[in-house]
């Protein structure tokens, strides 16, 4: 591991990265996620998307990575500066000098000769990804109420049947107004001349260089590009020592068993999404099967062939009522399958900002605090938990401290109680749910609005 021996993510950061500079973050040189679809890229799931040049990339694969944005941004954080588009971290640094924010955990997973060569290379020179996360296409059975038409074929249809969402008014990212036809630009037998430069480059150099390759959606494993990239694991075996792993939604039309008989041999990880339990699940995450979740965590918990499985949780304001109770059952699965089996991280969502947590108002925060403080302090000290899972659950209770985070000047809290009363009356109309009867616990409070 990078990290030495009992040493902190807090001693590791004023070790390696603030050595550095002030903002140091490798993800702007080793990690990157492109659309494929669309031709988008980012450095990771925080900074806002940007477009990739078409038409350079016909001679230089690797600027599908190596962005003149990207560039500007390392030039930036050399010199300690603090890119705009980061601004999740810094916001999330702010809260305390000993708060960790994702920077460190992007940063963690590479090895420190590593770390000091990207921090040493000249900002406009191209660099080799050491991690990478891709999406073919949007393709996607489910039309999670965070989601929208730009990652999920089941939103296009909602929009598309149903018309634009109406009366929001500080949806400034326009989420629910189309079908965002820009973020798959290219259907079906169409040569999209992003999917081939990937393929060009990861068949000529880009399997020598990269550490994990990650695969998302949609849901990729809807994807024929996905079995595609499969296949060349399994026809190259042992030509590249890249990690494999798969972003999947685990509901109905994913066979969970075809993946593991595909990849037997080959090192693979399997990452999921899921921030609440039972019913509640299945109004977020729209299109989810509960039942069929849990079966197919089972199934690839069971499996000699899955090296990692990990739930990435997206904290909404609806999904905290049920939040404790479904990290209970996923300490129920460490207890059964070891205590890294699976892990989780807590993510707290941003935009559409009238679902963030902090649109709540101010005893819903403090009980889902103290919620979550009993479930820390029943499992904190037992060994069950890893060191990132007890920092994440950490911060997310100082999130919801309305004293160490009151409501941001940045919130406009009528209009965000606007958006939030309008679209779940519209979501519960188009999806045949209901808001007031799946969290009894928030119908006071909504019924408010």
């Amino acid at each position: 591991m990078p990290r030495k021996p009992n040493e902190s993510y807090l001693d590791y950061k004023k070790r390696v990265i603030d050595t550095k500079s002030e903002s140091w973050c490798a993800a702007k040189a080793f990690n990157a996620t492109i659309w494929l679809g669309s031709g988008m890229t980012t450095s990771c799931h925080h900074p806002p998307a940007h477009k990739i040049d078409e038409q350079v990339i016909k001679f230089n694969p690797k600027a599908l990575h190596n962005t003149p944005e990207k560039k500007q941004d390392r030039l930036m954080m050399q010199g300690g500066e603090k890119p705009t588009g980061c601004e999740y971290c810094w916001k999330i640094e702010s809260i305390g000098p000993n708060v960790i924010s994702d920077r460190v955990y992007k940063t963690v997973i590479y090895n420190d000769e590593d770390l000091q060569t990207a921090f040493n290379t000249p900002w406009e020179e191209d660099v080799n990804l050491k991690t990478l996360e891709i999406a073919f296409d949007r393709t996607c059975q489910f039309a999670c109420s965070y989601c929208n038409p730009a990652f999920s074929t089941s939103w296009v249809k909602d929009i598309r049947n149903d018309g634009p969402y109406t009366n929001l008014i500080s949806d400034g990212r326009n989420h629910y107004t189309h079908k965002h036809d820009s973020a798959q630009l290219y259907n079906g037998d169409d040569a999209n001349p992003y999917v081939e430069a990937f393929f060009k480059w990861w068949e000529t150099d880009l399997h020598h260089t990269l550490q994990e390759l990650r695969i998302t959606g949609g849901e990729p494993l809807m994807s024929g590009h996905t079995w595609r990239l499969i296949d060349w694991f399994k026809e190259n075996r042992g030509r590249s020592k890249t990690r494999l792993a798969i972003n999947s939604n685990l509901g109905a039309n994913v066979d969970v068993q075809r993946l593991l008989d595909s990849v037997d041999g080959i090192e693979l990880d399997v990452y999921t999404s899921n921030e609440s339990a039972g019913i509640q699940a299945e109004y977020i995450r729209d299109g989810l099967d509960w039942d069929t979740w849990m079966n197919n965590m089972h199934l690839l918990l069971k499996s000699n062939t899955v090296r990692g499985v990990h739930i990435m949780n997206t904290i909404n304001a609806l999904c905290l009522d049920s939040l404790p109770q479904f990290l209970e059952m996923m300490v129920g699965l460490k207890e059964m399958y070891g205590s890294n089996s699976p892990n989780f991280t807590l993510n707290i969502l941003r935009f559409p900002s009238f679902q963030s947590p902090l649109v709540l108002p101010e005893y819903l925060r403090t009980q889902y605090k103290d919620n979550l403080s009993e479930f820390l302090l029943k499992y904190q000290q037992k060994g069950i938990l890893q060191e990132h899972e007890i920092n994440h659950v950490i911060r997310l209770i100082d999130y919801l401290d309305v004293v160490k985070t009151p409501h941001s000047d940045a919130f406009d809290m009528p209009k965000l109680h606007n958006d939030f009363k309008h679209f779940y009356a519209q979501y519960d109309q188009r999806r045949n749910k209901n808001l007031t009867k799946t969290f009894p616990n928030l119908a006071e409070w909504y019924n408010g609005l």
